[in-house]
């Protein structure tokens, strides 16, 4: 190599690697001070784009745990006052079940359905009081809202309440008149349901719609269980109310749910027939009069034959006449609202089921107001038991939600660990080996600097 003193190639060189190394001594010093193995763009532009959107994600996880958590409180706030609302139904229906009991005098019904006033009053306080952070969750406003359980946009889980304040649970019904349905003269023109000819029925219930035809010979008893076997969510049920009167001794035979009496037997002596007739598991009473109240489900109706007129007398809540048959009216009764009509013959025209609601059970009147009752606090009971189960299921699918995001935060924060965060063990190896460097090259840079120094000899 020629000795030249303008141009020291092998200094220029030594400062170069020495520049070198001081830049790499510099960014590992950086690192192991941050922790962190990118800093700035320049040290892995894809590196970073990638880390930030994982960054991103994992950021996104730890809020929708937080979201999740959230929703399994509300849900919990929302159920617990389920679960005293529900005990408020229980009290209500023992309180009904008294009630209905014969042994009560008007003012026993009186003094429980002071009870049940207060249970009413407290049951939709408990409706309109019960939030959640200011939201109120049970006063029939919340509808349905979406938890954010997701990093993503539109990653949510829905959670449905409906009200539960005593105007709002209870149950839905609709009644066929039930004059002469089923039994008594073939043929006879009836005002809703037309016995001799073909009903076809379309039924709207909370779990859909379907369609039932009855022949001409169907009862009540028959129809409902064409209806119940649609599994539509709405019940149906042969219903007979009325009452019977022995006028006269007669010799005709009454006829009622496969079971036969000999009016003979009785002469006018209301109370023994009463007495048979609960024997053989129908509800019957009997008035200072000697007017025999009847109910009974289940059955077609109730018909006297071989009885001359006046010798007997039926009648009741469906009927203003004394006939000598009265058929069960068929009763429709479900937890949600419905309507049911026909091609040919039609249930109260077609119209919607009516809503009885806890705020109007009574138990006071008589016990058949309390055997009703009954009835519309079961169907509460399941209402609320419904919305129990669903928050439930919720509570549980957002606590496995909760797992699986915490799974995907670790795996994510594993993989943004890999790109982004410092290795100091080989860190600290390129730290040591650029010390080193910067040493080594500050001694030949200071040796490289006095070769040019070896021409003063030529000279001298």
């Amino acid at each position: 190599m020629a000795l030249s003193v303008i141009t020291n190639t092998s200094s220029l060189n030594a400062q170069r690697n020495l520049s070198k190394s001081g830049e790499g001594l510099a960014t590992s010093m950086q690192r192991l001070s941050s922790g962190m193995r990118i800093n700035s763009a320049k040290d892995d532009a894809a590196g970073l784009q990638i880390s930030n959107r994982l960054t991103s994600q994992i950021n996104g996880l730890g809020v929708a745990q937080r979201n999740a958590n959230d929703g399994i409180s509300m849900a919990q706030t929302a159920e617990g006052a389920m679960q005293e609302s529900t005990s408020i139904l229980q009290r209500m229906r023992e309180l009904a079940l008294q009630s209905a009991n014969g042994s009560n005098s008007q003012s026993d019904r009186d003094a429980l359905q002071k009870e049940v006033g207060a249970l009413q009053t407290e049951l939709t306080r408990i409706s309109n009081t019960t939030s959640f952070g200011g939201t109120n969750l049970l006063d029939g406003n919340f509808g349905t809202k979406n938890f954010q359980v997701g990093s993503d946009a539109n990653q949510t889980i829905s959670v449905t309440l409906s009200g539960i304040s005593s105007t709002d649970l209870g149950n839905y019904t609709l009644n066929s008149a039930g004059t002469e349905y089923g039994v008594g003269a073939a043929g006879a023109a009836l005002s809703t349901l037309a016995e001799g000819t073909t009903n076809a029925f379309t039924l709207n219930g909370p779990k859909g719609t379907g369609s039932y035809t009855s022949v001409a010979t169907d009862t009540a008893v028959e129809t409902a269980a064409g209806l119940n076997a649609l599994n539509l969510g709405v019940e149906a049920e042969a219903v007979l109310e009325t009452t019977i009167e022995l006028k006269v001794a007669g010799s005709g035979t009454l006829a009622i749910g496969g079971n036969t009496f000999a009016l003979a037997n009785y002469g006018t002596d209301n109370t023994a027939l009463a007495e048979d007739l609960g024997k053989a598991g129908y509800d019957t009473s009997v008035s200072t009069a000697g007017v025999i109240t009847i109910r009974a489900t289940g059955v077609a109706g109730i018909d006297i034959s071989g009885a001359t007129a006046g010798d007997t007398a039926l009648g009741g809540t469906d009927s203003t006449a004394a006939t000598s048959s009265f058929s069960s009216k068929l009763s429709l009764s479900s937890d949600g609202a419905f309507s049911i009509s026909g091609t040919t013959g039609t249930i109260s025209g077609g119209t919607a089921s009516a809503k009885t609601t806890i705020a109007s059970v009574d138990i006071s009147t008589s016990a058949t107001t309390a055997q009703t009752a009954i009835g519309t606090i079961d169907a509460a009971l399941s209402q609320i038991d419904g919305q129990r189960a669903d928050l439930g299921a919720v509570q549980n699918r957002l606590s496995h939600t909760i797992s699986n995001l915490a799974n995907i935060q670790e795996n994510v924060s594993a993989s943004r660990s890999r790109i982004q965060d410092t290795d100091f063990a080989v860190e600290t190896a390129q730290m040591t080996k650029n010390q080193i460097l910067q040493q080594a090259g500050t001694s030949i840079l200071a040796q490289a600097n006095q070769l040019p120094q070896a021409a003063l000899s030529l000279i001298g």
